[in-house]
């Protein structure tokens, strides 16, 4: 292999690199983001839930105070009832 045919194909590609950054310099454009009246409710909405207590409490004290006490019970049948409505609802 001749390394003049190299140094000469180097140079061919260095021309072409140069041109093309060149040409991206020279157009300046700026991003801009716009969100629409949905996007900005989604986010006031996001904000409210975030700023809510995970936990309830003034519906998880009740029965929390009736499971200390042992007072608290399930019936087996509603329960069943209930987890097939969920299983039928993620079908």
């Amino acid at each position: 292999m001749r390394i003049e045919a190299y140094t000469q194909v180097q140079q061919l590609y260095q021309t072409q690199k140069t041109t093309k950054a060149k040409q991206a310099g020279s157009a300046s454009r700026t991003d801009q983001v716009q969100i629409s009246s949905v996007g900005k409710d989604f986010q006031a909405v996001k904000a409210a839930v975030a700023g809510a207590p995970d936990i309830r409490e003034e519906l998880t004290a009740p029965i929390k105070a009736r499971i200390q006490e042992g007072t608290y019970s399930v019936d087996n049948g509603t329960f069943a009832e209930k987890l097939l409505q969920k299983y039928e609802e993620m079908r």
